[in-house]
């Protein structure tokens, strides 16, 4: 059985020394060999300079980095020179997203969803880029139906994605059932598992909140008993997600995402846990 390919998610810093705690995050998780470090891209493209400036400082250092592209707020000429310069810089894998408009900002550009991105990028440059896309496993939440997001998704399938990174979830059952339905479509594409280690359970439930990732009911329970004792939370949190990971790679994920938050120990304790360092 083949080990579960490891990658690692970032976003861009926004000061020098921001960049060099970076580098050090960045230095620890290598020795947990993953296949790529990705990189985020803020909303209607607002990181795209440190963005760049991140993804090209991981490949001078012999990292594969995959920096996101999100297409909503974009033009055809402003995607065209931004694959022009990761075609440059010799970069191989890009993370295709619909991504969000900035607050304020009413004009969507000329792409309106993923999958005509996914189709831009292979009809610029062929297929010299590995193309990743977003999989919701408890689904989008502007979807409005769960089969509408499953037709989402085959659509960035057929326009050429190679493979999937799920949200983060908490519920086994919701990326098993998500891997079934897909398959039930005939598509056999990779599914990536997000994984968010828990720091701040508080941070975690504000942020679920907004983007429609579920706590179950029984956790935010359990993390609310302990108040404010950071250690405990810790520990739980790490128990929780370790054995959510295991779960997911005995029922077959090729793989595990950590959506790090730029920090290096939950991450590497989990992979330490699960024997994959």
């Amino acid at each position: 059985m083949a080990k579960p390919e490891i990658s690692i998610e970032f976003f861009p810093p926004q000061t020098s020394e921001g960049d060099e705690k970076l580098r050090a995050t960045r230095d620890k998780l290598a020795r947990l060999k993953p296949a790529f470090f990705s990189v985020t891209y803020g909303a209607g493209g607002s990181t795209r300079e440190r963005t760049f400036a991140t993804v090209k400082d991981i490949a001078a250092q012999g990292f594969e980095a995959a920096p996101h592209l999100s297409c909503i707020g974009s033009t055809r000429a402003g995607i065209r020179e931004i694959l022009a310069d990761y075609t440059a810089a010799g970069i191989r894998r890009i993370v295709a997203l619909r991504g969000d408009l900035p607050s304020g900002v009413g004009d969507p550009g000329e792409f309106r969803y993923a999958n005509e991105l996914v189709e831009f990028i292979r009809a610029e440059t062929g297929d010299r880029f590995r193309i990743e896309v977003a999989a919701y496993p408890e689904w989008h939440p502007q979807a409005r139906s769960p089969q509408d997001d499953l037709q989402a998704f085959k659509r960035k399938v057929d326009a050429g994605a190679n493979s999937a990174i799920t949200q983060y979830f908490y519920n086994a059952e919701a990326y098993l059932h998500y891997v079934d339905a897909v398959r039930a479509m005939g598509l056999d594409t990779p599914i990536v598992p997000g994984i968010m280690p828990i720091v701040s359970f508080y941070k975690l439930a504000r942020f679920s909140d907004a983007c429609g990732a579920e706590i179950p009911r029984w956790m935010r329970r359990k993390f609310e008993s302990y108040g404010d004792d950071t250690e405990s939370i810790r520990a739980f949190g790490l128990d929780v997600v370790t054995a959510l990971c295991e779960r997911l790679l005995a029922n077959g994920a090729p793989g595990l995402h950590f959506y790090s938050m730029n920090q290096s120990g939950l991450t590497t304790a989990i992979c330490e846990r699960l024997k994959l360092v």
